[in-house]
């Protein structure tokens, strides 16, 4: 890699976001999926809507919704795209939770950082609506985390 194929640095060193001003708009599409794992008796909670917080799917598909809406803002070289859809789906198994993403846009750049983002802050509102039900006894969570958090899916028409 060369100092010219870094597009997000001036000759300077110093940090841009990259101007996208020429380019066509076009339809574009991501999709991100991630997990987080739990207890069984937590998922069981879940799937019986028996957590205190409330409904923890319908939370977490509110929250990765606006995590889409709010990318440019908490990622500095993101530009702001009108978002045109976002689709969300939960797979509830014996251990885990499964988010998928898929954000659309009519753009000049792609929207695969804002279903990152909707996948790891829908995963992170689950584990806020079940962190009483996954605290061991001194208030750790040993089996929970996130993890395989990736961009499955990228198009551009």
């Amino acid at each position: 890699m060369t100092d010219d194929d870094l597009t997000h640095t001036t000759d300077e060193g110093d940090v841009q976001m990259v101007d996208v001003g020429e380019k066509p708009d076009s339809e574009r599409r991501a999709v991100a999926r991630g997990e987080i794992h739990l207890s069984e008796s937590t998922v069981d909670a879940v799937r019986a809507d028996e957590i205190g917080k409330g409904d923890v799917l319908a939370t977490a598909r509110v929250g990765a919704i606006q995590a889409v809406k709010h990318t440019w803002e908490t990622i500095p070289m993101c530009h702001q795209i009108p978002i045109t859809n976002v689709d969300t789906d939960f797979d509830v198994r014996d251990d885990r939770v499964v988010l998928e993403v898929a954000v659309e846009t009519t753009g000049k750049t792609g929207c695969e950082m804002e279903a990152l983002e909707g996948v790891t802050t829908g995963l992170n509102v689950v584990w806020d609506m079940v962190k009483a039900a996954e605290k061991d006894e001194s208030g750790q969570y040993p089996g929970t985390r996130i993890e395989n958090v990736e961009v499955v899916a990228k198009e551009k028409n």
